[in-house]
């Protein structure tokens, strides 16, 4: 039998997984399995690193991206894969694909506030 989960629970999971998903990360590849971080960018200046993001409270069960995240992508990369981990870099709790940018000089890739989601309705 399918779960049919109230709003309520929703909120609750969505607000659960924005408390400890807080730093945004881009990969050239599929991150892998849980935890892992395959094809991660590295290098450039300046230097890419794990970009903290913050969260607005869910509604309806999602709950959208408090603002913009802006990750420096090195030279000669193709940015093909995002993920969600906690602070430490220890656990991820996501990784979607995305549209692939190819980035033929040093540059920025925006992870927009007003289009990213976490979104429990269709789990």
């Amino acid at each position: 039998m399918a779960n049919d989960y109230d709003v309520k629970a929703r909120n609750i999971g969505v607000d659960a997984i924005a408390a400890v998903g807080l730093r945004w990360a881009l990969h050239t590849a599929d991150p892998g399995a849980a935890d892992t971080a395959t094809g991660e960018l590295s290098g450039g200046s300046p230097a890419y690193a794990r970009k903290a993001v913050a969260w607005n409270a869910a509604s309806g069960g999602v709950a959208t991206q408090n603002g913009d995240v802006v990750l420096d992508v090195p030279t000669g990369t193709t940015v093909t894969w995002a993920s969600l981990w906690n602070t430490a870099g220890t656990s991820r709790y996501l990784k979607k694909q995305v549209t692939s940018e190819v980035f033929g000089a040093q540059g920025t890739y925006t992870i927009k506030g007003t289009t990213t989601t976490l979104d429990l309705n269709d789990a």
